[in-house]
C-alpha cells in the first residue's frame, strides 16, 4: 500500500516543480526549454530526486540544475506549502539526457520510416 502514496506523491511534487519552475528569473532556468523527466521519492519521503532534462542538451540541463540548486530552498518551502506536507522531502537536481536521447530516436525512425516509402 505504501508504494500508491510515494507515486502520488511524487506525481504531485513533479506537477509543482515544473510550476515553480515557470515562475523561477534565475537567468540559468527562465528561458530554457526545461523538462522535469521524473521524480523518485525515497519510501519514507524524506528524500526525493528530480530528473530535469533541457531540448537544447545535457550541458543545458547541467546548467539549469545548478540554478535550481541554488532555489532548493525557495522550492522545497513552496511544495510542502501547496502539497500541504508534514515533512517535506529533501530536493536533489540532476541533469538527465533522455529527451534529447528520445529525439535522436524519433529522426532515426522518421528516416527508417522515409526509406521504407521509398
Amino acid at each position: 500500500m505504501a508504494g500508491y502514496r510515494t507515486d502520488r506523491v511524487s506525481e504531485d511534487i513533479k506537477r509543482e516543480i515544473v510550476a515553480m519552475i515557470r515562475e523561477l528569473k534565475d537567468p540559468r532556468v527562465k528561458d530554457k526549454m526545461l523538462t522535469v523527466v521524473r521524480v523518485e521519492v525515497s519510501s519514507d519521503l524524506s528524500y526525493a530526486k528530480v530528473y530535469v532534462s533541457a531540448l537544447e542538451g545535457l550541458d543545458t540541463a547541467k546548467e539549469a540544475v545548478k540554478g535550481l540548486v541554488s532555489a532548493t530552498g525557495r522550492i522545497r518551502r513552496e511544495v510542502g506549502t501547496r502539497l500541504h506536507l508534514r515533512k517535506t522531502p529533501e530536493l536533489k537536481f540532476i541533469a538527465d539526457d533522455s529527451v534529447e536521447h528520445g529525439m535522436e530516436i524519433f529522426k532515426k525512425l522518421e528516416e527508417v520510416s522515409e526509406e521504407h516509402d521509398a
